[in-house]
């Protein structure tokens, strides 16, 4: 699913994100969304987020 789009993502959903110090090679990290810290309703570089474990980054595929 879209990782671009705030109403594709939910507290508690499985994504895929890329932290900021990995944007160059596109290393993903998979975690569970806590909270949204993106307002705009679509970002052309993915909505972000912060994960549980208390990793940011921008979501760019959508799991569950």
């Amino acid at each position: 699913m879209n990782g671009r789009e705030r109403k594709n993502i939910r507290p508690g959903s499985r994504v895929k994100i890329v932290q900021k110090q990995h944007q160059r090679t596109g290393e993903l990290t998979e975690g569970v969304v806590k909270d949204i810290l993106t307002k705009s309703a679509v970002h052309p570089h993915g909505i972000k987020v912060r994960l549980e474990n208390g990793i940011v980054g921008r979501v760019q595929e959508v799991i569950e």
